[in-house]
């Protein structure tokens, strides 16, 4: 009776004039097949709860590139007004960049899941109170009132890069990798929100894209807050000046915002002179799809060096991307400068994920959501004042000349990056250890 073959035997056997071997050795045994390494991204969310808490937290993030569009389509759609839809969400701009640092301040002493859901819900009703004002006709007052008050929406992303920090705070390459991806994140957010707004306000009804925006920030955060094994511990505060120690961190971040605040009016002012200004949208959405693969990219390589020699190198290359959009505006083609911009965006967030690290070194132990947030909020700021200058520019100037806003900008963010790693000065060598 035939016998079955061992799995470690070799069989040999003939058929017609050919010689056959079987080998049933395993093919995971010994050094015939060694198994590839996971990639970075992979070792990532093999750690047990960040696939959940990122679920959520992407989740939660998307609706921060919807809440503004969708605002401006709503108002202006039934006040007939873009002068008080861009008044409205100027006003919940400046109203984020005060409050968010307090809650902030809040998520760091009492921890993620106890300040980040009621101020979200607070956010949620500032959300549906103007949806309603302005389906009611409401005063113009009111609608300034209501979204005054989304202001308290938390920093989610900030929050996710804390349990990053917390989780692999001593694993710095992996740390890293985790930065880039949560800077890709953003960039993805902030690149398929507005796109997700406009289709939802234009094939449903002027007010289903506040609706859903709110919506999806309140599941989000509801999901990431339930991740409590991931949560960093609430740490007793450190007295230390954490606002001296970022301040010139916050000065690079107020320059690089207003790159993008001038970058994207400039933009949609070259798009309506070509009288297309709805490809605008699609044009800004390149480059934020360049930083994100760059990000990625960034993600996946071994860092080089300290970030404090990293961070000028990043920015300097910001600086010479910069000039492609403004020697190819003067062409008048959108192609070339959508190509332009897809470009000049890869180098955006490499020079982010560098100073969040930066930001995340030098935040005083237990102020890490504070510190992260303070970085938004100058970035809030650049925005709003680049573009208000690149607007200016493009007025009295031409649109061509309006490119150089955002090219001056990030010169400035290199000039304040080189100054803020000189050895004479006093901060640049300072650390914090988390």
């Amino acid at each position: 009776m035939p016998q079955q073959p061992s799995r470690n035997a070799l069989l040999l056997t003939v058929t017609a004039d050919t010689l056959v071997a079987v080998d049933f050795t395993p093919r995971t045994s010994g050094s015939r097949t060694r198994s590839r390494p996971p990639g970075p991204y992979r070792r990532l969310f093999a750690l047990p709860g960040t696939r959940a808490f990122t679920v959520g937290n992407l989740l939660a993030r998307l609706p921060m590139g919807m809440f503004s569009v969708s605002a401006i389509v709503m108002i202006a759609g039934t006040r007939d007004s873009y002068a008080l839809a861009g008044a409205v969400t100027a006003t919940g701009l400046a109203a984020t960049a005060l409050v968010a640092p307090w809650t902030a301040r809040l998520v760091d002493r009492y921890g993620q899941a106890r300040v980040a859901v009621p101020a979200t819900a607070i956010a949620a009703l500032g959300s549906l109170a103007l949806l309603l004002c302005v389906r009611h006709h409401a005063p113009g007052w009111a609608l300034f009132a209501a979204y005054a008050a989304t202001a308290t929406t938390p920093n989610t992303g900030g929050m996710s890069r804390a349990r990053w920090a917390h989780l692999l705070r001593d694993d710095p390459a992996a740390l890293h990798t985790a930065n880039c991806f949560e800077q890709a994140a953003d960039e993805l957010c902030f690149m398929l929100g507005p796109i997700l707004a406009a289709f939802l306000c234009t094939a449903l009804f002027p007010e289903a894209g506040t609706l859903v925006a709110t919506a999806l920030l309140l599941t989000g955060v509801l999901l990431f807050s339930a991740q409590r094994s991931t949560e960093p511990p609430v740490r007793e505060r450190s007295s230390a000046p954490g606002r001296a120690r970022l301040g010139s961190l916050l000065a690079v971040c107020l320059a690089m915002g207003g790159v993008f605040g001038a970058t994207e009016v400039v933009t949609i002012a070259l798009a309506d002179a070509q009288g297309h200004r709805s490809a605008a949208g699609v044009v800004l959405a390149l480059q934020a799809a360049g930083s994100c693969a760059a990000g990625l990219l960034y993600g996946a390589l071994e860092p080089s060096g300290p970030a404090e020699s990293r961070l000028p190198w990043c920015v300097a290359a910001m600086t010479a991307l910069l000039t492609l959009p403004l020697l190819l505006a003067g062409t008048g083609s959108l192609p070339l400068l959508a190509g332009a911009l897809l470009i000049a965006g890869m180098a955006t967030a490499p020079t982010m994920i560098t100073t969040m690290t930066l930001v995340q070194r030098r935040t005083p132990e237990g102020r890490l959501n504070e510190g992260m947030t303070l970085a938004v909020t100058g970035l809030l700021g650049g925005i709003a004042g680049g573009s208000a200058a690149g607007g200016w520019v493009v007025e009295h100037a031409s649109v061509t000349a309006g490119y150089g806003v955002p090219l001056i900008a990030a010169a400035s963010a290199l000039v304040i990056s080189l100054a803020l790693f000189d050895p004479s000065n006093r901060f640049a060598n300072s650390r914090t250890p988390h």
